[in-house]
């Protein structure tokens, strides 16, 4: 089975967040790292049941999961569900940044 890929707004705000601080920095780092992200998810149309829960699935109340993009200091965690056929990123966060928690989950929905 072939799953669809949604990003959310807040998904969307947070890989165009994270690719111009890269394009600051590093112009031709950030066009790899866009690319190769979206690359990444779009491996979840194929099986995306094989990533593990999220650290923080509890707080949902609905499955979550995370795939990992990157390498040492520069891994993302991709949190995503699946809803029938489509798989729908929630969020797109740097692993050095504190766990989601419900209030935070509440704060991104109010900036949103």
């Amino acid at each position: 089975m072939t799953f669809q890929i949604e990003l959310t707004s807040i998904a969307a705000v947070q890989i165009e967040q994270a690719y111009l601080w890269y394009q600051e920095r590093n112009p031709e780092f950030a066009d790899r790292w866009f690319r190769g992200l979206m690359n990444a998810i779009a491996t979840l149309q194929e099986k995306p049941q094989r990533c593990a829960l999220a650290l923080e699935h509890k707080i949902f109340s609905e499955e979550v999961r995370q795939l990992l993009y990157g390498k040492a200091k520069s891994v993302y965690r991709v949190l995503f569900t699946i809803r029938d056929a489509t798989v729908y990123i929630l969020y797109v966060r740097h692993s050095s940044q504190a766990l989601l928690t419900l209030s935070s989950l509440e704060q991104l929905k109010s900036d949103d």
